[in-house]
């Protein structure tokens, strides 16, 4: 009987899963060694510190400079990277708007009675990151924080996809097909392109029962120190109950969000 031996280089799927597994971990070790250093640090200091053997200290830094995350320093050291930075700061304009709107969205439910929910975009779907609500007000138009939607479903979706250039629109529609949720559904891409026009021109967005029927959303833009769309706050509720004025205390409340992020309002001479 012929006993066949493992080919040599070819590692069993658990075998791979743990070297992935390890290789995250040292990377992480290496990463908090150079934030233990305001100054760039040496391939010895960091070996030592994270009893590595050098080459492989040396192999994971040359891939953790490919990704941007660490750079090589002059005679051979390394610190941290930008895209750090660019990360960082992509999860810290999340916290602060989320952080900003939470009284602000409470004084505003207080006031309508309704839903208010605070969303931003991740690719093609929009994330639900807050909410104020009460059991009190009979039926309500709850999204569960941390649920998605499609774009073009949905008010605040619509007021990403407004500030998108006609290109990038095309590609959504084409990456999504344009699913439709309701009779009342936006599913081409004239019509969208109509819609997103009407969003421009209002400053502002609502979801005509194409979600949900019988549920209506409007929203406004929450944008940030430089005028950029970084989330959107809206109210959902039965059409029958949505008020027309709500409309304005809504763009009211996300500006207060939004001075509440660095927004300094539009140039007079602008």
């Amino acid at each position: 009987m012929e006993i066949k031996k493992p080919i040599a280089g070819i590692k069993k799927s658990g075998e791979v899963g743990k070297t992935a597994i390890q290789v995250v971990e040292r990377m992480m070790n290496l990463l908090d060694a150079l934030a233990e250093h305001e100054e760039s640090s040496s391939l010895k200091v960091l070996a030592e510190k994270t009893a590595l053997h050098p080459s492989t200290a040396h192999r994971i830094l040359n891939d953790m400079v490919a990704c941007r995350l660490v750079e090589r320093g002059d005679g051979g050291t390394y610190r941290l990277g930008l895209r750090l930075l660019e990360l960082g700061n992509l999860v810290k304009a999340r916290l602060s708007v989320r952080e900003a709107a939470q009284g602000p969205m409470r004084a505003l439910h207080k006031l309508t009675g309704e839903t208010i929910n605070l969303s931003v975009r991740q690719g093609d779907e929009i994330v639900y990151v807050d909410r104020a609500y009460s059991e009190r007000s009979g039926m309500q138009v709850v999204r569960a924080i941390g649920g998605r939607a499609p774009l073009h479903l949905t008010s605040v979706g619509k007021l990403f996809l407004s500030h998108d250039d006609p290109s990038q629109v095309r590609a959504y529609v084409t990456r999504t097909g344009l699913s439709g949720h309701t009779k009342n559904s936006i599913t081409d891409l004239k019509t969208l392109e109509s819609e997103l026009a009407r969003v421009r021109d209002l400053g502002s967005a609502k979801d005509n029962e194409e979600l949900e029927l019988g549920v209506s959303c409007v929203a406004a833009a929450i944008v940030d120190d430089t005028g950029k769309l970084v989330a959107g706050l809206s109210l959902s509720a039965p059409t029958d109950r949505i008020q027309p004025d709500w409309l304005k205390a809504l763009q009211e409340t996300a500006l207060q969000i939004s001075k509440g992020i660095g927004f300094k309002g539009l140039s007079k001479e602008a």
